[in-house]
């Protein structure tokens, strides 16, 4: 048995050494929150998660995943984009392995933040614990490719990084502790600090090609428009302000660390204007302006997701994440060809 065995694993080694050698990138790795979560939540004990139904109803089967979507990520979307696999699996979904992983995998977490207050919050995967889980990823990919292909794997594969959503909506702006410790200057200085040292830590472990997501206009969001009594359905200033802040300081320290690691290249992916511009002129995108919440609970509303910029109060539909990807992925073939 063992002889019969061993050829085999030699064989896949062989075909993953010949696909990787033709790809732009080895692979698609993602960290952050549930823009980026392909499933993890639904192995972890949280409120935050997605794997019921209408959730996945557009995806390849029409089953809920835990991707907080009808359909697919934009993770999904530039992996495909880079000739790779269409779908990004979630690292701990107990139906891949490491041969599903080696081309891609989401270490996301919805509802996390840069901050482990935020995790806390609903008790899902903090920034620091998806290091760890990459760290094992690691592991178990210089067992499946020896070390020279996996450390090859590792350098070349694109980090896809989308934090700071929840940072903001669900702690700052919701929680007081935060704001009873920091200004919000002071609380965008401290996230971009932990941004920053994120990055040199999986710098230190390999990475090398980093694309790191803006934040995207908060106070536009359906579920900050619903609560802006004052101006009703109209944007939330305030959160639109603080995201473009953190923006600007997440941007320069991009350049920074560009300017002060070797061999490391970070592109700062801002996503803001783009999904104003879906949000604000959505016709110009074949879209309407916005759905509500999509759930269980009332199966008529979002008959047609591909109509609309937002599936649910916070996240984008398939056709909005299709559309971010698309207006990306030029951009990183640049960068990072």
């Amino acid at each position: 048995m063992a002889f019969v065995i061993f050829p085999c694993i030699f064989f896949i080694q062989i075909l993953a050494t010949c696909s990787l050698s033709e790809a732009i990138v080895s692979a698609v790795i993602a960290f952050g929150d549930s823009f980026v979560d392909s499933g993890n939540n639904n192995y972890i004990p949280t409120l935050a998660k997605s794997n019921f139904e209408p959730y996945g109803r557009d995806f390849p089967g029409g089953t809920p995943t835990g991707r907080f979507c009808d359909g697919r990520l934009h993770p999904d979307f530039i992996s495909e984009g880079f000739g790779l696999k269409p779908i990004i699996p979630a690292y701990l979904d107990p139906t891949f392995s490491i041969s599903d992983f080696a081309t891609g995998v989401s270490f996301g977490s919805a509802s996390t933040g840069y901050d482990n207050a935020t995790a806390d919050l609903l008790k899902v995967i903090p920034l620091w614990k998806e290091v760890e889980y990459y760290k094992e990823y690691q592991t178990k990919l210089r067992a499946y490719l020896g070390d020279r292909m996996a450390n090859r794997v590792i350098s070349d594969a694109l980090y896809l990084i989308n934090l700071g959503t929840n940072d903001f909506i669900l702690n700052y702006f919701s929680v007081p502790l935060r704001k009873l410790e920091f200004t919000v200057q002071e609380y965008e200085d401290f996230l971009v600090g932990i941004a920053e040292n994120f990055v040199k830590q999986i710098y230190s472990l390999g990475a090398r090609k980093l694309s790191m997501i803006s934040l995207l206009p908060l106070g536009c969001f359906p579920v900050e428009r619903a609560m802006n009594i004052g101006n009703p359905l109209n944007c939330l200033e305030e959160r639109n302000k603080a995201a473009l802040e953190f923006n600007g300081k997440l941007k320069a320290m991009v350049a920074k660390l560009n300017k002060d690691l070797p061999g490391l290249k970070v592109f700062f992916a801002d996503a803001y204007e783009l999904l104003l511009q879906l949000i604000t002129r959505p016709s110009e995108y074949g879209l309407v302006e916005t759905a509500v919440l999509c759930n269980r609970h009332t199966p008529f509303t979002c008959p047609d997701a591909n109509k609309y910029v937002f599936w649910d109060s916070i996240h984008p539909s398939q056709r909005a994440n299709k559309i971010v990807a698309d207006e990306l992925l030029p951009r990183l073939r640049q960068v990072f060809l």
